[in-house]
Order: C-alpha cells, then sequence, then structure tokens
C-alpha cells in the first residue's frame, strides 16, 4: 500500500485564493443590469431571484463565478438581464453585507431591502396559525 506523502490533494497544493481582506472598488449597475436579492437557490448553478424592480426571475450564475464565489439565500447580486428572455438573467457580481450597505447608502437599493439576513425585501407573505390540538391516542 502507498504511503500518504502529505496534507491533503490537488486542491491544497495548487493554493488557496485568499482575497477576502482585501477591499474592491464598488460596482455600480449600467444599461441593462439591475440589482436582485436571492430568494432561493435551486442547484446547478441557477437561483431564483427578486429583483428591486420587482420581478422575480430565474438566474444562473456564470462561469467564472462558479465554485468559487458561494452564492447564499437572502445575498445581494448584480444580474444581467436578457433582451430575449425576460424571466431570466445571469449573476455576474455578488456584493457582500458591507458594499451592500454602501450600494443602499448611496440610493442604489430601496429602503425596504434587508441586507444581511435570509428574509428578502418583497412584500411580506402572510404566516399561516397553526392553532390545533392532538387528541392523544
Amino acid at each position: 500500500m502507498p504511503k500518504n506523502k502529505g496534507k491533503g490533494g490537488k486542491n491544497r497544493r495548487r493554493g488557496k485564493n485568499e482575497t477576502e481582506g482585501e477591499k474592491r472598488e464598488l460596482v455600480f449597475k449600467e444599461e441593462g443590469q439591475d440589482y436582485a436579492q436571492v430568494i432561493k437557490m435551486l442547484g446547478s448553478g441557477r437561483l431564483e431571484a427578486l429583483s428591486f424592480d420587482g420581478v422575480k426571475r430565474l438566474a444562473h450564475i456564470r462561469g467564472k463565478m462558479r465554485k468559487k464565489v458561494w452564492v447564499n439565500q437572502g445575498d445581494i447580486v448584480l444580474i444581467s438581464l436578457r433582451d430575449f428572455q425576460d424571466e431570466k438573467a445571469d449573476v455576474i457580481l455578488k456584493y457582500n453585507a458591507d458594499e451592500a450597505r454602501l450600494l443602499k447608502q448611496y440610493g442604489e437599493l430601496p429602503e425596504n431591502a434587508k441586507i444581511n439576513e435570509t428574509d428578502t425585501f418583497g412584500p411580506e407573505d402572510e404566516e399561516v396559525d397553526f392553532d390545533f390540538e392532538i387528541d392523544e391516542i
């Protein structure tokens, strides 16, 4: 049996991309782009996003971001709108919490947008009240 030669496989030897502490320039939306909040992760690099113009879209995470930038429910993202399919979009960029707060201060995001929470900014769904008793056998 071969002897283990180290601590981990080729991914460890390749090195980690550590850019978390680094500040990057804030990117604003351009024509054909919009800000959105992730409602639901669907798998296969897809997600459901509610853009701040009120339209729910199926968004696809671009290949450069997949497996490098982890997008979660409640995150603020920049999406590229499609000319030919209004109900679909592509995720270009994920904003971290500090960048999303700055966008809110600059007036790019609406005041009712919730940052750093899993709840979305959209209309509140009425919660179902489960007041019933269970009879014991």
